[in-house]
């Protein structure tokens, strides 16, 4: 597998690390990813050159957003496993927790008053239910049974399966993701929506924001600690 430790910048170039190490390392990448729609966290493993060709991004205009971005003082290293597993269940899976049910409610009632509009969002309640079944789901399971392994030090063994289980679930949440996006047209309200329909569409922006940032901490940072291939490499 591809380490996703940054680099020394003096070894590689920006365009040569993949959009994952890019996120651990320079505050502002995450922001600048989400706004041309790069996938860093399922699909961190792709390098920036390679990821702004497949969208047709322009790469020194990338490169320079990416290192006005960079911080010589900064220290690249990863936060300790158990720090990190507390900051992910108080910053992300209580926040989630919070999120969904305003907003299928919210949902609900946009469907309802303004059915006939013809950018009505139908069926976007229904996907943040799908979408708040399989995230209580997959939160039950890093709370019950991965996380306390890793509290015990369990990597490179017992950690592996449940781990393989939560990226295969990532990947899941990525294209619920992808499809609230291409439900709202990408969280934008029409000319003239509701405040409930701004609203709604503003905390479905944040949840989305939330739960790419959720998703790239595990799969970039947390979960390689406990993969032996990985650690290896770094």
């Amino acid at each position: 597998m591809t380490d996703t430790t940054l680099a020394p910048p003096d070894s590689v170039t920006l365009a040569d690390q993949t959009l994952a190490q890019l996120a651990i390392a320079l505050p502002g990448a995450t922001a600048l990813f989400r706004r041309h729609k790069l996938d860093f966290c399922c699909g961190g493993q792709i390098s920036l050159r390679d990821a702004a060709a497949a969208k047709r991004l322009d790469l020194p205009t990338l490169e320079a957003t990416l290192a006005a971005f960079e911080r010589p003082d900064r220290s690249t290293e990863p936060m300790d496993p158990a720090a990190l597993i507390d900051h992910i269940l108080n910053r992300y899976h209580a926040v989630h927790r919070e999120q969904l049910p305003e907003l299928i409610r919210m949902a609900r009632r946009v469907e309802a008053v303004h059915r006939d509009h013809p950018q009505v969002p139908a069926g976007l309640s229904a996907l943040l239910e799908e979408a708040e079944h399989e995230l209580l789901d997959h939160m039950a399971k890093e709370e019950e049974i991965l996380f306390p392994m890793m509290r015990r030090g369990s990597g490179g063994g017992m950690a592996q399966y449940p781990i393989r289980v939560m990226r295969q679930e990532h990947h899941s949440h990525g294209e619920l993701i992808a499809a609230l996006m291409a439900r709202t047209q990408d969280a934008t309200p029409p000319e003239g929506a509701c405040t409930t329909w701004r609203a709604l569409y503003a905390g479905l922006a944040s949840l989305v924001d939330d739960l790419m940032q959720h998703i790239h901490l595990e799969n970039n940072q947390l979960f390689p600690a406990f993969e032996p291939s990985i650690a290896a490499a770094a």
